[in-house]
């Protein structure tokens, strides 16, 4: 029979994680920082899901900026326009609700995943993971896997190495610079990008986030690595609040696997008073933090799984039952709790909150984006001069009206006002009550109200601006209105 492990090595784990770094941890992280993770490579199920993941973050990010719609950019992000382009969505500075609503949508998206199953996010699609990922096959590729990489590092600088840190660092800022290009090329159209680099006449400002973008992907995804991952990132910190012992974390089940020790494959461990754990360290080999998950759950994890699929590994070798490292809950491990037991708990109240709230304002986000009007009016009037009385007997009131266009079609428009008899619109630059408006654009019209002397008392009365699209296809349906107001002086 196996000696049963530690009382307390649970409620120690759960401990580990819920714990933020302290200011006695000092002397640690100064250590910590000074070595150096060599991960080594793992395969397996989770491994095959990371790069998966890589595959399709990077063809979306990648890809994205090239794809066009309607004869421009799909996506692009033009600040100098004041306009960005979501596919066949053009959203303008008055859209600003949207993203309100889509930064509430992504923060409420994280507090649901995390309370499912902590920093999955970091370990799959979080961009420093994913470049990190690349960097480190590209290294893999250049100087071999962790101990001919150790070797490598230890070694005296010779023309050998040189040469291989040379062509790894080459590669290093391919990948890095296209990084930029592509990061810029969602704020300036892409193929304009390009052929100003190739020729040489692209502003200093692209080429300043280019170099600066590629400058900290290459910084980040090659040095820092699990440092932004244990000590920058934010995320690490207030993890602690958003998991409970009901949430899925990678796992090290110690009733089973202690007291671990080494053993040949035909001994049997409960002869010998062990777990199942043989203490090959390979879990520790390939963490890409570095930390080592038998000592219980630690802030540090990015829930990878790489430790799963190595521990997998030796448990097959070994004919032992997998699972020894698993994605599994604290109470899960704690109660011997069956897997499906397990999976009934994760249904509790916050997560089903945090559902409700996803779902409702996903919901609210696409039902605002169908409804929105492609067509609006904004009216300001000119602060220089409220009210005037000019020959002809007439009295004049002068306004400027910002038009915007928001469809993919130009729309021919007929401007009006009412809410007084006798009040008619006169275009300053002329043209009528007739105007055309570009597709995705905007025009500011001065305009001049007019109104007979004598047709309505001294004071400030209420009015509407009107905009009605005129029989052209294509053109924003749907009467426009924005409240005004005319001024008669004494």
């Amino acid at each position: 029979m196996r000696p049963a492990p530690p009382a307390d090595r649970s409620d120690a784990q759960g401990a580990a994680l819920r714990r933020a770094p302290r200011a006695g941890d000092s002397e640690h992280i100064v250590a910590d920082l000074r070595r150096k993770v060599y991960a080594r490579s793992v395969s397996g199920l989770y491994a095959r899901w990371r790069v998966a993941l890589v595959f399709l973050t990077q063809a979306v990010f990648y890809g994205l900026p090239w794809l066009e719609w309607n004869g421009r950019q799909a996506v692009l992000f033009d600040l100098g326009a004041r306009k960005f382009y979501l596919f066949g969505i053009v959203l303008w500075p008055q859209d600003i609700i949207y993203l309100t609503v889509l930064l509430v949508i992504a923060a409420l998206s994280l507090f649901l995943f995390t309370a499912i199953a902590g920093r999955l996010f970091c370990g799959y699609a979080c961009p420093q993971t994913v470049y990190s990922e690349i960097f480190m096959w590209i290294e893999r590729r250049v100087e071999g896997d962790r101990l001919a990489r150790i070797r490598l590092d230890e070694s005296p600088w010779t023309a050998r190495k040189v040469r291989i840190k040379a062509v790894k660092h080459a590669l290093w800022l391919s990948v890095a610079a296209w990084t930029g290009f592509t990061f810029v090329g969602y704020f300036v159209p892409i193929r304009t990008l390009g052929g100003q680099l190739l020729a040489g006449t692209a502003g200093f400002w692209p080429v300043f986030w280019m170099g600066f973008y590629g400058f900290a992907t290459w910084g980040n995804a090659g040095f820092l690595r699990e440092q932004v991952c244990k000590y920058m990132c934010p995320y690490a910190r207030f993890q602690s609040v958003m998991v409970d012992q009901d949430t899925y974390v990678v796992t090290y089940d110690a009733g089973r696997g202690e007291p671990r020790g080494h053993r040949s494959r035909s001994a049997d461990p409960a002869a010998l008073g062990l777990g199942d754990c043989v203490d090959c360290s390979l879990c520790v080999q390939v963490c890409p933090t570095g930390i080592d998950i038998r000592d219980g759950l630690q802030y540090m994890c990015i829930g990878c799984g790489a430790c799963i699929d190595a521990c997998d590994t030796v448990m097959a070798k070994m004919q032992y039952p997998k699972g020894l490292i698993r994605y599994t809950t604290e109470r899960g491990v704690r109660e011997r709790l069956a897997p499906s037991a397990v999976r009934r708990k994760v249904w509790r109240p916050r997560v089903i909150v945090y559902g409700a709230l996803l779902l409702a304002l996903a919901v609210a986000l696409g039902a605002g984006l169908a409804l929105r009007p492609t067509l609006r009016m904004d009216v300001m009037r000119d602060r220089g001069m409220l009210a005037r009385e000019v020959p002809g007997g007439f009295i004049e009131n002068v306004y400027r009206v910002l038009i915007i266009n928001a469809s993919e079609s130009p729309a021919a428009l007929r401007l009006g006002a009412q809410g007084l008899e006798g009040l008619e619109v006169v275009r300053i630059e002329g043209g009528g009550d007739r105007l055309a408006v570009p597709a995705s654009s905007n025009r500011l019209v001065p305009v001049v109200l007019r109104l007979p002397a004598g047709a309505a008392e001294p004071g400030t009365h209420e009015i509407e601006f009107t905009l009605e699209p005129i029989g052209q296809a294509g053109s924003p349906a749907g009467l426009v209105r924005e409240a005004s107001s005319f001024i008669v002086p004494q």
